[in-house]
């Protein structure tokens, strides 16, 4: 499905460099200043050695056999380019406002321009187009996430994941440099007021590519989970194709024949899966509740939680749940900017894999290659509804009806980002967004 770089750690990381560029390898010899947060020399060692996995990778013998070449030097693989800040602070115009795509907890992501071969700056306009993320600086949090991309998508390459091409550490700020998607992310054209609908085969193409990535994280070597997949962190390229971004909170799944990890509960409210919100357990499956979150999303046009609604209707999934078995109740739901334009058939089957991925039990939801494959088969189903046919005086009429039944529920969809409990809430700024700081998700009996 995709190709796995660097997957053998290294013990030589002497490779010579074209640059100098101010690395978590180079500022460990710098004063404590240019260190974050003045750790030790080594706890600064450690981290080091944790981002320098999949930058490089042994040449191995075909028995396995790790062998050195003749030069003594580990040889490097195409992978993410060292930038010096310098080099970014020219490829966004010195960070300037008005390059600035997106804005959360974590910082902000600006737009630069970079040469097509060399990565080096470019004048806007020149060259390819580049998402830089600039964290906050002397953030703890940032530098941990900062190390999760680069060690994960350095190692990684997919169609389905968005492309690291670069990262940099100096001055106390942790930035990475990514493909630019042209369109922004699925939370933009599902919420944001004024965004062209998404028509039914689109949606379900995000889903399926969506679906693609995820499934060749879980099936990697070290299968690896998302911890995070929510409509803010599927990005779309110009042709809609979706690619999975942001993995500061992926973990590589368990180890020894066990079925879960442990750790601490992070991630965002409404697309938690329950026993990980309840016990801190974490299974590979915890990411296939949040799938079925967001194909709920896509069918429905609503948010996963938004308190601008009425309590009942606050939750998703709660609120869905009972009309995803029912043909009747679910049309009543179904997002009414797709104007009925879409195979009912498909929709029935999409509603059913949503029940089955939203499980209490993780053990009873299907696995991200079995949701891929009903995802195909639901893409294949074109025929259209025949209520979707008529004049255009009923459908006009049928239209007014659905908007006027839908009102309460289209509050948050056309409220922009006001919600009332700002943890929830999204920063609109450009075509990317984020859904801000990530924060644990604390529950009473959890306290």
């Amino acid at each position: 499905m995709g190709n796995c770089w660097g997957s053998t750690p290294v013990t030589n990381h002497n490779s010579p460099s074209a640059t100098k560029p101010s690395t978590p390898k180079t500022s460990a010899n710098h004063s404590k200043e240019n260190g974050p947060g003045g750790r030790s020399s080594s706890d600064r060692k450690e981290k080091e050695s944790d981002v320098r996995i999949g930058m490089y990778v042994e040449n191995k013998d075909k028995d396995g056999t790790a062998r050195t070449p003749p030069s003594g030097q580990v040889m490097a693989v195409l992978g993410p380019k060292l930038f010096t800040l310098a080099e970014l602070k020219i490829a966004t115009r010195n960070f300037r406002p008005d390059t600035v795509l997106g804005e959360g907890g974590f910082g902000r992501v600006f737009k630069g321009w970079v040469d097509e071969k060399t990565f080096a700056p470019a004048k806007v306009g020149c060259g390819m187009a580049v998402a830089v993320k600039k964290s906050k600086p002397d953030s703890s949090q940032g530098l941990q996430e900062w190390q999760s991309e680069v060690k994960l998508l350095g190692k990684f390459s997919h169609p389905n994941l968005v492309r690291l091409l670069g990262y940099c550490w100096e001055e106390n700020q942790f930035l990475l440099v990514y493909e630019y998607m042209q369109k922004g992310s699925l939370e933009t054209h599902l919420f944001r007021k004024g965004a062209e609908p998404l028509p039914w085969n689109v949606r379900i193409k995000i889903a399926i590519g969506a679906a693609e990535g995820l499934s060749f994280l879980h099936t990697s070597e070290k299968s690896v989970i998302y911890r995070d997949f929510k409509t803010s962190n599927i990005l779309l390229d110009g042709a809609f194709n979706a690619k999975l971004s942001d993995f500061g909170l992926a973990k590589f799944g368990p180890l020894n024949g066990n079925t879960h990890v442990t750790t601490r509960v992070m991630g965002t409210y409404g697309y938690a899966a329950p026993e990980y919100v309840a016990t801190g357990h974490l299974y590979v499956k915890s990411d296939v509740f949040g799938f079925g979150v967001v194909l709920l999303e896509l069918l429905t046009g609503l948010k996963a939680l938004d308190t601008n609604r009425p309590s009942w209707q606050e939750n998703l999934v709660e609120f869905a749940r009972p009309s995803l078995s029912d043909k009747r109740k679910l049309k009543k739901i179904m997002d009414p900017r797709l104007e009925e334009q879409y195979p009912i058939k498909a929709a029935v089957q999409a509603a059913g894999l949503i029940l089955q991925c939203l499980e209490s039990d993780p053990r009873s939801r299907p696995s991200m290659e079995e949701v891929l494959e009903t995802l195909k088969k639901i893409d294949d189903t074109k025929d259209v509804s025949k209520d979707s046919k008529g004049s255009a005086k009923k459908k006009a009429a049928k239209r007014q009806e659905e908007h006027c039944r839908h009102q309460s529920l289209l509050q948050s969809r056309h409220g922009g980002t006001g919600n009332k409990v700002r943890a929830h809430s999204s920063a609109h700024v450009g075509p990317y967004q984020s859904t801000g700081a990530r924060r644990p998700l604390y529950f009473p009996n959890h306290l």
